[in-house]
């Protein structure tokens, strides 16, 4: 007489509700740490490109002893020589009194529209310093740090 063998091999539905379930919830966890690093990484460029406005203003203020005003990001590029037309994350740039205004575009709902601003101050020995400002529904984890 033969003997049957039971051997099993596989794996348990059990086992695979359980797989599943981790793989949930390290997605559930994962998803919006990943969304939140990605606006991040967005915002960056938008930063960046104050920043070279910024550098550019100071020159301005140095060299013509007066603060710029550029309404739009054609005299923006104009008087000052710095492009951000082709940076699609802004909306709008405007210069008035050296006053950086930026409106956010293309990033994500909950930046969209809000304003960026940076403030300069002449300070007596001839430098500027800069401070940064939002709009007051500006997210609190998202604004640029000084």
């Amino acid at each position: 007489m033969t003997q049957m063998k039971n051997s099993s091999s596989g794996f348990t539905l059990i086992e695979l509700l359980i797989v599943i379930a981790i793989i949930g919830i390290l997605a559930a966890v994962a998803v919006p740490y990943y969304m939140n690093h990605q606006i991040k990484a967005k915002m960056t460029e938008v930063t960046n490109a104050m920043a070279v406005l910024k550098s550019a203003i100071s020159a301005y203020r140095q060299e013509i002893e007066f603060w710029p005003t550029c309404p739009t990001i054609v005299e923006v590029r104009n008087s000052l020589g710095v492009g951000l037309g082709n940076i699609d994350r802004i909306l709008s740039v405007s210069v008035i009194n050296g006053l950086i205004t930026v409106v956010i575009q293309n990033i994500h709902p909950t930046v969209d529209g809000k304003t960026l601003t940076l403030t300069p101050t002449a300070n007596l020995d001839g430098s500027i310093s800069w401070s940064w400002g939002w709009s007051s529904d500006f997210p609190t984890h998202l604004r640029p740090k000084s």
